[in-house]
């Protein structure tokens, strides 16, 4: 495997390329979220406006990004070990 600046070719990206991947994420999974608790509100029937619907997905989106960096954090804290 070829070498770019002491790393694996294939694990290198840049600061920028992580970070629009990273937005992209956020982004499609706050998408994903809304829609899915769109889909099972009316499928069950609660009456949820959608204000309430982009709150909800909003923290569960801050929750994810949150765990995402956690655990991240702890996997690059084991393997420098």
């Amino acid at each position: 495997m070829r070498k770019v600046e002491g790393r694996d070719a294939v694990s290198s990206q840049s600061r920028t390329r992580s970070a629009i991947e990273a937005v992209a994420n956020v982004v499609v999974g706050y998408g994903l979220a809304v829609l899915s608790q769109m889909v099972i509100y009316c499928l069950l029937e609660i009456p949820v406006a959608i204000g309430v619907q982009l709150l909800i997905g909003a923290w569960f989106t801050v929750v994810s990004v949150v765990r995402t960096y956690v655990v991240r954090r702890c996997f690059n804290r084991w393997r420098e070990k």
